[in-house]
């Protein structure tokens, strides 16, 4: 649809020039409608949001240039307060702490302190990367025998059986001890000061806050604080939150597993059921790994091993690695079979062997080698879609935030945080001013399961960071959140930008397609080879297309992901940030 009609539809008191609507409606996507937004039933008032432009997001933003630094995030007061660290000396990791504090405060339905990390960091000095696990472990007195007797086939979502243990604040310390140059109170004093003082909540994220209220009374109390849900422009506080920022500005990452926030977890576990205990937290522990990667068309795409689904991005590449993607047009019928046919794949494998390394044999080495590539790339026809797709026989004995920042020394974080769902278990300890994550979920309770509930087990995990190499040297750090859509997004990414030739922001920017049904590893099986789901911009001939090839069309368009880049290049340092349109955030850098 042309501007002109847009502005038309829009019916402003007041002259919009085309500059300015491009820079008012830069960020947004699929959220709640005006009125429901605006909180108000008859005509809208300023501050204007057109609700149908938010299906038909702007996607011209250029690629953002800078030498010393750069914070991509999802919020813009977030990035900006990582840019603020970044000018005052802190390293990539302090700039990164910082914004995710930000985040936990400005975007709490996608992250928080109550859910966990995930991080890729490129070290300068040592010239490697670093891959973290700060993903939380399931309680000690939480096993099958103990779901059994409470009659569950699944774990339930609003309920503190579906907590682990959050590692986002150990993941933190982790960074910090390794890679940090400021003090605590330097990086949370920002969050601390906006938590008691307030902010202006951004388009897409009021729509969060659009939740039942009587769907949860702990999130109620918080996210509703005078018993509505806040709106686009209104100023938020979260004062709670100020204080458990504040104890752990004072007392190191530890304060949260040993002092007062620990306690109120516990008792709140208690209050409703759960099984969660002083020690399943002060037991806790964020682990550095060795990340895993395979090369793609030359270039070496970094992920983090199982207990995340990280390697599926890379067995995903390893498949359409075995067709000329380059020759084809870019969202073609073609080119999005070949990558819906691989996804399924690589998903039925996810589904079967992905689990805690510690408790069940997860083969990586083989599930992400080119041999193995080959065979089940024999499985793909290009002339028709597969829905009866098994897993392969190895040689055996809804809701997150994704950051990326780089400084002036040269050292780049991948780095991803979540609460599982949108506002996780959708419950908040008292007084402490953030709500629990859910991804105790994602666990089996078949006993024949790789990723089967056992005690102080991590769950499968679908957030992801990533990482690209060229000859050793670092080249991008990259994420896209979004559940089960991340690996798709990975590898959508790396075609747009290795095969296509496309900028980091451009990459982020082209539409993007979904495939939804693939078996998981909580136990949910293919049905009739799932579905394929639709952004705007992809034709409804290539939509036609894929029909005819025997896929099954979901109607409507959605929205997938939320995409972060900063791309690097040498002599001189320059860094080059990419910030997804569907999401209210922003590319800084100086």
């Amino acid at each position: 649809m042309p501007i002109e009609t847009h502005l038309n539809a829009m019916s402003l008191p007041f002259e919009w020039n085309r500059r300015r609507f491009v820079s008012f409606m830069a960020g947004t996507t699929l959220g709640a409608t005006c009125r429901t937004m605006l909180g108000q039933e008859d005509s809208p008032k300023p501050p204007f949001i057109q609700s149908q432009s938010l299906k038909s997001r702007n996607q011209n933003r250029s690629t953002v240039v800078a030498q010393h630094g750069m914070v991509c995030a999802s919020q813009p007061l977030a990035a900006m307060v990582g840019i603020d660290i970044l000018k005052k000396g802190g390293s990539c990791i302090d700039a990164a702490i910082a914004t995710n504090a930000m985040l936990g405060l400005t975007e709490p339905a996608s992250n928080g302190i109550g859910g966990d990390l995930f991080a890729i960091v490129w070290s300068e000095q040592d010239q490697k990367l670093f891959g973290l696990n700060a993903s939380g472990r399931s309680p000690y007195a939480w096993n099958l025998e103990e779901a059994k007797k409470r009659g569950l086939d699944r774990i339930p979502r609003n309920s503190p059986l579906s907590w682990t243990v959050p590692g986002c604040v150990s993941g933190w310390g982790q960074l910090h001890a390794k890679f940090g140059k400021l003090a605590w109170a330097d990086l949370l004093s920002p969050a601390i000061e906006y938590a008691a003082n307030g902010f202006p909540l951004s388009p897409i994220i009021a729509g969060h806050f659009q939740f039942d209220p009587n769907e949860s009374p702990t999130l109620t109390a918080l996210y509703h604080p005078e018993g509505k849900p806040p709106q686009y422009g209104q100023i938020f506080r979260n004062s709670l939150l100020a204080n458990t920022y504040r104890e752990i500005a004072r007392g190191g990452w530890k304060a949260f597993y040993e002092g007062k926030t620990a306690n109120l977890i516990v008792a709140k576990s208690h209050e409703l059921g759960g099984l969660m205990q002083k020690k399943d937290l002060a037991d806790h522990t964020a682990d550095w790994v060795e990340p895993v990667s395979s090369s793609y068309r030359g270039w070496d795409v970094w992920e983090i091993p199982p207990n995340g689904q990280g390697i599926c991005a890379l067995q995903i590449l390893n498949l359409l690695e075995n067709f000329e993607i380059a020759t084809l047009q870019p969202n073609s019928a073609e080119h999005l079979h070949l990558f819906a046919e691989a996804k399924k794949l690589a998903f039925e494998d996810r589904a079967r062997y992905y689990a805690d390394p510690r408790f069940a044999d997860v083969p990586v080495e083989w599930l992400i080698s080119k041999e193995y590539a080959r065979r089940r790339a024999k499985l793909i026809s290009p002339e028709k879609a597969n829905s009866n797709i098994q897993p392969g026989d190895p040689k055996l004995d809804d809701d997150t935030v994704y950051l990326t920042a780089a400084d002036a020394q040269g050292n780049m974080v991948s780095f991803i945080q979540s609460v599982y769902n949108g506002f996780g278990s959708m419950i908040c300890p008292d007084e402490v001013g953030f709500h629990m994550q859910n991804r105790g979920q994602a666990f089996s309770l078949d006993p024949n399961h790789r990723n089967k509930l056992e005690p102080h087990k991590r769950p499968f995990h679908t957030i992801i960071p990533a990482f690209l190499t060229k000859d050793g040297a670092p080249v991008m750090s990259f994420g896209v959140m979004g559940g089960d859509f991340q690996p798709q997004g990975h590898a959508q990414v790396i075609m747009n930008m290795i095969d296509f030739h496309m900028s980091p922001q451009q990459a982020g920017e082209q539409a993007r397609l979904a495939h939804d049904g693939s078996s998981r590893p909580w136990g949910d099986t293919l049905e009739n080879g799932g579905e394929l789901v639709f952004e705007s911009g992809i034709s409804d001939s290539v939509r036609a297309r894929l029909a005819e090839l025997g896929h099954r069309i979901r109607p409507g368009i959605s929205a997938h992901g939320g995409y972060q880049a900063i791309w690097r290049e040498d002599n001189p340092l320059r860094y080059f940030g990419g910030s997804d349109p569907r999401k209210d955030g922003a590319a800084l850098g100086f």
